[in-house]
């Protein structure tokens, strides 16, 4: 990609999502909303392959559509309750499109058939972006309205999505479709705790964004795309792929990892708020994501392709990356220890 293009489309995406976590009115919002949407569109379509073609068309129609409905929310409540300030959202109706909007930006269940398409199509750090950095401004509107939303809505939506997460990450083969089903499982973690804890939302996410990096970056560094390729990885990076192991099963939220702490809280509120069927169901269906995490891990670090590949060997790694995945790796592993001082943040 061009130098100035890759400067603007970056500072563009800062600039959305600094804009949307810092309005109060509903219209600088979906302008900073548009601006992410505006901004990505370059990421995904630069490879010039017809696949990234595709997820590109996908995605904006998509985000199109939720911004259309968010516009349309806010205008309706404006229209009812002469107000336009974000925490302000009263309107029953105005809610429910809000919801919806919302949730076919983040991908949860039933607005989620587009994610793992356009990750699917995207170069593995576009794929990274999408699935953090793209999140914040959404779950940010949904915690600033957070008092105002439905919660049968929000919790049906959240178990399905924890579900769906689950069942369909076990036979997928490509990395980036499985890490796409384990975000939409995430997202529901996230979105079942938000009315009653939204500082344990904006927590699970932040761990989120921390495991998730890690993957994708240490994918990134052995160019693992496929099942296929990850059983030959070993041979390449045996301690990257060791500590890949780890952060995968962080990932599914095994303890004493970083990953267990959020999953933790979240089914202690829900035991506290008297939702002790649901943190049940979701404890349940946190068993889905654990299997295929296993299975990647087994990928990773147990399967040994019978035969010796050839591959070109790295004299010189690139340090930069290699520092950076050494320190996010760490940290997505071994934060549980700080868990006292992480709730004395809540």
């Amino acid at each position: 990609m061009n130098p100035h293009a890759m400067l603007i489309s970056t500072l563009s995406l800062l600039l959305g999502t600094t804009i949307t976590i810092s309005s109060n009115h509903w219209v600088m919002a979906w302008t900073g909303l548009e601006i992410n949407t505006l901004a990505i569109i370059p990421f995904i379509s630069k490879p010039h392959h017809p696949r990234a073609i595709e997820a590109t068309i996908k995605y904006f129609l998509v985000q199109a559509t939720a911004s259309a409905l968010l516009l349309f929310s806010s205008m309706s409540n404006a229209w009812a309750t002469g107000q336009w300030d974000i925490t302000q959202l009263t309107h029953p109706v105005s809610c429910i499109l809000l919801t919806i909007a919302i949730s076919m930006k983040l991908g949860l269940v039933p607005f989620h058939f587009w994610f793992p398409e356009v990750l699917q199509g995207s170069s593995m750090t576009t794929a990274l972006l999408l699935s953090t950095a793209l999140k914040l401004p959404p779950i940010t509107i949904l915690i600033m309205t957070s008092n105002s939303l439905n919660p049968v809505l929000l919790t049906t939506m959240a178990i399905s999505s924890a579900a769906l997460g689950g069942w369909m990450g076990l036979n997928q083969t490509q990395i980036r479709k499985i890490l796409a089903f384990s975000s939409i499982s995430h997202m529901g973690w996230m979105v079942i705790i938000l009315i009653y804890n939204p500082n344990l939302t904006l927590l699970t996410f932040y761990l989120y964004t921390l495991m998730t990096t890690t993957v994708f970056l240490t994918l990134n560094t052995t160019n693992t795309l496929k099942l296929a390729t990850m059983m030959t990885s070993w041979t390449k990076t045996p301690m990257l792929n060791a500590t890949l192991m780890m952060t995968l099963l962080s990932l599914a939220g095994l303890p004493p990892l970083t990953g267990f702490l959020p999953k933790w809280l979240i089914i202690q509120e829900l035991t506290k708020q008297e939702m002790t069927l649901s943190a049940t169901i979701m404890a349940m269906l946190s068993l889905l994501g654990l299997f295929f995490y296993l299975r990647l891990a087994y990928y990773s670090t147990i399967t040994l392709p019978p035969n010796t590949t050839n591959h070109m060997k790295h004299w010189h790694a690139n340090k930069t990356t290699s520092t950076l995945v050494a320190i996010l790796t760490s940290l997505a592993t071994l934060l549980l220890p700080l868990s006292p001082m992480i709730l004395t943040t809540l």
